[in-house]
């Protein structure tokens, strides 16, 4: 599923919204466009048992700019593109050796700073009806994330996931839920 750009210094006219693996089920792959999505969804109060307030755009915390801050959560969105759906169940084992996590590290830090205070959430957002998100197996690639983000949760940060459904009309919450990640210390 493409989209025509408005922008004319882009290299090509179009954006690449979505794919489909399988006839009829799209997969949304625009990362730009998910906070959008979730915006609009905060907007019409459709994700109150994740956090409800007065919605602003991007905050700064510490060394980072978050995504939102809804009352008194922060709330930063990212969408995962580490496994793709299908009748086979086909994983895309490449997109896991990915290893540039310096600002998703510098969130997890930040967040993880002002639990206490406030409330801050990790959204993970999927275009599909994903299963729970669950981490990869560490490995050298992915050691250093797996333990910014296990150290972001034992200081109180949230973990959620939003799975939406994508067409050519509209986008729509299939569900969303707390996640599990890893186990909070209680001191």
């Amino acid at each position: 599923m493409l989209s025509k750009s408005e922008n004319v210094e882009r290299k090509t006219p179009y954006t690449v919204e979505a794919i489909s693996i399988e006839k009829g089920k799209w997969i949304g792959i625009n990362q730009t466009k998910i906070n959008r999505y979730v915006e609009f969804f905060l907007e019409k109060g459709q994700l109150e048992k994740l956090c409800q307030g007065k919605l602003n755009r991007e905050i700064k915390l510490g060394k980072s700019r978050i995504d939102f801050l809804v009352g008194e959560t922060y709330l930063e969105v990212k969408m995962p593109l580490i496994e793709f759906p299908s009748k086979d169940e086909i994983k895309n084992d490449s997109m896991s050796k990915f290893n540039s996590f310096d600002r998703l590290i510098k969130h997890f830090d930040d967040l993880g700073k002002i639990t206490g205070k406030k409330k801050a959430i990790i959204l993970l957002c999927f275009i599909y009806d994903a299963r729970p998100f669950s981490p990869p197996k560490i490995d050298p690639s992915n050691r250093i994330i797996q333990d910014a983000a296990k150290k972001a949760v034992e200081n109180g940060v949230e973990n959620w996931q939003l799975n939406l459904r994508i067409d050519k009309k509209s986008v729509e919450i299939l569900k969303y839920f707390k996640l599990d990640l890893f186990e909070r210390k209680i001191n």
